[in-house]
């Protein structure tokens, strides 16, 4: 073979390799380190990157993975990889058993929300990424919820939660990883203590339900009272309002009937103008309705006739005297 033929070919494979080899397409939201001779050189970004294939070599890390088994179930483990995912990643770590602070031993499911930002600490700064981010969540829950009673446990989630994310970003900003979100999925206490804590919450229930019937009674006997009390107040004031127009009827009609008295002893006055005194007239005319009012009665037996019936007689006298006076005139 020619010396020209044997040089083409190994350009040829050697073009060859380089394609294969030097070119990386990097997918979107994921990422490559490269290292050149053992040391870091750059990380590759998303698109088409060249390398050299002898002299640069992707850095492997570890990660989580999780492959569908034979039952259509996905189970995680961890092996190493090239490929570092830049997207938020959500870790769903195991049930552990946390002591609180009054000694209760409760179990905690906890998730983890993270995101790699700077993917050359993610590798170089921590051998084992997943792991050790399991671990310091591990750890950092036990020592947050350590130091809470079992009621502040269960009713300070979002407390918890917030102060997880703290710490946990602040102790993983070195490792180039950014800590969202921390949330607690379940917390359960023990048997005994769920038992002790639903009797707690049935007689705490009890107890509202008992306070409501007597607040309840309570406002109906005031309100009953109130409507009692307007209700008298409302008859009273009838009962004045009643009296005071009837007065004021009364003392109108007594006006109203002085008044005609009054015309009619003007009239009797003109009558008798010149020819006597018409007060006798008057007065026998006040004593003769008096008889006749006591002896209309349906029950009147006894017939009393006063003493002063003789002044009576004599007024009658006189106007008898007085109509024959002016009977008798031209």
């Amino acid at each position: 073979m020619a010396p020209g033929a044997i040089i083409a070919i190994v350009v040829f494979f050697f073009i060859l390799f380089f394609a294969l080899k030097g070119f990386k397409i990097v997918p979107q939201a994921q990422t490559m380190v490269i290292e050149r001779l053992g040391k870091y050189h750059r990380t590759l970004e998303s698109g088409i990157n060249i390398i050299w294939p002898i002299f640069d070599k992707p850095r492997n890390i570890y990660w989580r993975m999780f492959p569908v088994d034979v039952d259509r179930e996905k189970r995680m483990i961890i092996k190493e990889t090239k490929w570092i995912d830049l997207r938020e990643q959500v870790y769903d770590f195991p049930r552990q058993n946390v002591i609180t602070k009054d000694n209760v031993n409760v179990e905690i499911d906890a998730l983890l929300y993270f995101q790699i930002t700077e993917p050359m600490k993610a590798v170089y700064e921590i051998a084992n990424l997943p792991n050790a981010i399991e671990k310091i969540t591990q750890t950092t829950l036990r020592n947050v919820l350590g130091e809470l009673e079992l009621d502040e446990s269960l009713t300070s989630r979002d407390t918890i939660n917030t102060k997880l994310r703290a710490i946990l970003d602040e102790a993983t900003d070195r490792w180039g990883v950014k800590v969202s979100r921390v949330e607690l999925q379940d917390i359960n206490p023990p048997k005994d203590i769920r038992e002790q804590m639903e009797k707690q919450m049935r007689a705490e229930r009890e107890r509202r339900a008992a306070i409501l019937i007597a607040e309840g009674q309570k406002q109906a006997q005031i309100l009953e009272a109130e409507g009692f009390k307007f209700s008298q107040i409302n008859k009273a004031e009838g009962m004045k309002q009643s009296e005071i127009l009837k007065a004021e009827g009364d003392a109108q009609a007594r006006i109203q009937k002085a008044k005609a008295e009054g015309e009619a002893i003007q009239i009797v006055s003109e009558a008798f103008a010149g020819k006597g005194d018409p007060t006798n007239y008057l007065i026998a005319t006040r004593y003769i309705d008096t008889l006749m009012q006591m002896v209309s009665g349906k029950d009147n037996k006894v017939i009393y006739i006063p003493y002063e019936a003789t002044g009576v007689l004599s007024s009658l006298g006189g106007i008898k005297e007085l109509f024959k006076g002016e009977a008798g005139a031209p």
